[in-house]
């Protein structure tokens, strides 16, 4: 009597979805000198009140500043000078530290479009403007190029010592259209294109 095991073919998992293009947020900021200045600050104003309140409660007097604060807070009217700037440097600490907490941040690393789900690539802002402009350069009768390269938009200035303007341009923002292509930014920036003769010397 045979026992013929039929064998089990096991499918691969389904590939998790890959985000579509121009779905790509920016990278978070760790923010880590303000979150650093915020733990110090309070760490040490909690430990300098626990200390206190534990001064207090072993039957020794409260100390001096806290007793000092306690008497002017009680004496000096809401509308004082030194309380009024008090409080709007508090409310001014809170917003940046509430701008801070909404806001991503790294605006010098533009996303990349996810070919993977679980890789996450970016291209610094200023390595963009330069490939930009090496391709600018390559084409003939361009002297010299400016780029500045924003989240949703590259500004290209260049400057054409030779050659009609309009054959320049026309080189210029095939170029330029293909390199922010290839880039594989999640967010391809719109381009802005000017060529202008070089300025007279004298």
């Amino acid at each position: 009597m045979s026992t013929e095991q039929t064998p089990v073919i096991e499918k691969p998992p389904p590939p998790a979805a890959v985000p579509p293009a121009g779905r790509e947020s920016r990278f978070w900021s760790p923010r880590r000198a303000p979150a650093t200045v915020v733990a110090v600050l309070v760490l040490v104003t909690a430990g300098a009140f626990l200390y206190d309140i534990a001064a207090v409660r072993a039957h020794h007097p409260a100390m001096h500043w806290r007793r000092e604060l306690a008497r002017r807070l009680a004496a000096e009217p809401l509308d004082a000078t030194w309380v009024l700037v008090g409080a709007g440097i508090a409310a001014a600490l809170g917003l940046w530290l509430l701008v801070l907490a909404v806001t991503p941040g790294l605006r010098d690393l533009l996303p990349m479009r996810r070919t993977h789900p679980d890789v996450r690539a970016g291209l610094r802002r200023d390595a963009a403007a330069l490939l930009l402009r090496d391709r600018a350069m390559e084409i003939s009768g361009v002297r010299r190029v400016r780029v500045r390269l924003h989240r949703s938009r590259a500004h290209v200035l260049a400057v054409s010592h030779f050659r009609e303007l309009d054959e320049v341009r026309g080189d210029l923002e095939a170029a330029l259209t293909d390199a922010i292509r290839a880039m594989g930014l999640a967010h391809e920036p719109a381009l802005t294109l000017q060529v202008i003769r070089p300025g007279r010397k004298g």
